[in-house]
């Protein structure tokens, strides 16, 4: 397996949502979900429509299985509104895979998912090593950027070490995040 950067430039990724907004509403919402959430392709891939929507309106949480446990996984704004927007467009039904091939009783394969992200970093203008990690690198990088902690992400993409996460979400030594003042000020 080739080793893939996240995508650091917000202005980038605003690019790749352009593209994939005007050329496929599915394809859009894959990569926001990607990138907002840290899922594996795998796992978004299985998602069906009931996975995601209750009532008729997006959830708040997705509940992934995994090896030893179910973990909840918000579903932020951005998330909703890419999803409010695709099955609006859509007559899907609560069986059907959210990301279904033209053939609705499968998903797309992971070879289609590449396709789509690369075809979008090309029209940004990418010219760094892109795959499907590159959505759940994305979601680190910038999670980490903005704060969350190392040890969430790490629980989150089920690293071992610390160091592996960082070196999995494309953090350099010049990039490592000063350690928060810790003053009680009892």
């Amino acid at each position: 397996m080739e080793f893939v950067e996240p995508i650091r430039d917000t202005e980038k990724i605003r690019t790749m949502k352009l593209y994939l907004r005007k050329r496929s509403r599915r394809d859009f919402l894959l990569f926001v979900l990607g990138i907002n959430t840290g899922l594996r392709i795998s796992q978004m891939l299985e998602l069906l429509c009931s996975d995601v929507i209750e009532n008729d309106t997006p959830r708040d949480f997705l509940n992934i299985k995994t090896k030893c446990q179910t973990e909840r996984v918000y579903l932020n704004q951005k998330v909703k509104q890419a999803l409010s927007s695709y099955l609006k467009q859509k007559n899907l039904n609560h069986d059907d895979f959210l990301f279904g091939s033209s053939n609705k009783k499968r998903p797309i394969t992971r070879q289609q998912a590449y396709r789509i992200i690369n075809q979008a970093a090309v029209s940004a203008g990418i010219h760094d090593k892109i795959g499907t990690h590159t959505l759940r690198k994305t979601f680190g990088y910038h999670a980490y950027k903005q704060g969350i902690a190392v040890s969430l992400l790490q629980k989150r993409f089920n690293h071992e070490t610390r160091g592996a996460t960082l070196r999995y979400i494309g953090i350099n030594d010049d990039e490592k995040a000063e350690p928060p003042l810790m003053d009680v000020n009892l």
